[in-house]
């Protein structure tokens, strides 16, 4: 076990290694601020994201670098969707999906692993087996991290699913310390699904 998540860090440099660490931090933070509607959740993950795109771009992982790019993006988007606080009209509450929202998911998702496909292409890079469940993965969290940003509850959904095929992935690549990161996403999410769902249970309630 040891040796898994250590030996494919011993060609890269101290400042790679770092900033594997501070993305890894983060990245748990910003889950975390997530699944207690705190908006630090864009910042921690805007650290997280940026640095992750930069290393994964060095490594050659032309989806999973998207992935990351996207979420960078998103974050900025998020972020100003979450502190919009105008007026009650304005502001975001947790709720479910409706039938249009699902649609433009669906569509997103469709999109992402066309364009993923496409990107692995237009560099040159040959596509493995394992860069089909990149793909799908790529299309996954691209749907989930826009219904978080619209505060929708099924985002967690989405984000489960997806870090149950990455988590498995990353260990295959001996990406040990992403594969663990992902397994602990896993266990944020789904703690932060049942939270969500029972901040939505008393609303219903109430209203």
């Amino acid at each position: 076990m040891f040796d898994f998540f250590l030996n494919n860090y011993k060609n890269v440099t101290s400042l790679q290694i770092i900033l594997e660490l501070v993305a890894f931090v983060f990245g748990i933070l910003s889950v975390w601020c997530a699944k207690k509607q705190n908006i630090w959740v864009y910042p921690t993950g805007l650290v997280a994201t940026i640095i992750t795109t930069y290393l994964l771009y060095l490594a050659g992982y032309m989806g999973d670098m998207l992935i990351n790019a996207y979420f960078t993006i998103m974050s900025i988007y998020g972020w100003y969707k979450w502190s919009k606080k105008t007026n009650i009209k304005e502001t975001l509450f947790i709720s479910r999906t409706n039938n249009k929202e699902k649609k433009i998911a669906l569509l997103l998702f469709l999109v992402t692993i066309f364009v993923v496909f496409g990107v692995y292409k237009f560099f040159g890079y040959a596509i493995k087996n394992e860069n089909y469940f990149d793909m799908i993965a790529s299309g996954i969290f691209f749907s989930g991290m826009w219904l978080m940003a619209i505060k929708k509850i099924e985002n967690w959904t989405l984000w489960i699913i997806g870090d149950l095929i990455v988590v498995p992935l990353y260990a295959y690549r001996g990406l040990g310390i992403l594969s663990l990161q992902y397994l602990i996403f896993t266990i944020l999410a789904i703690s932060a699904y049942l939270e969500w769902k029972k901040i939505l249970n008393s609303k219903s309630q109430i209203q």
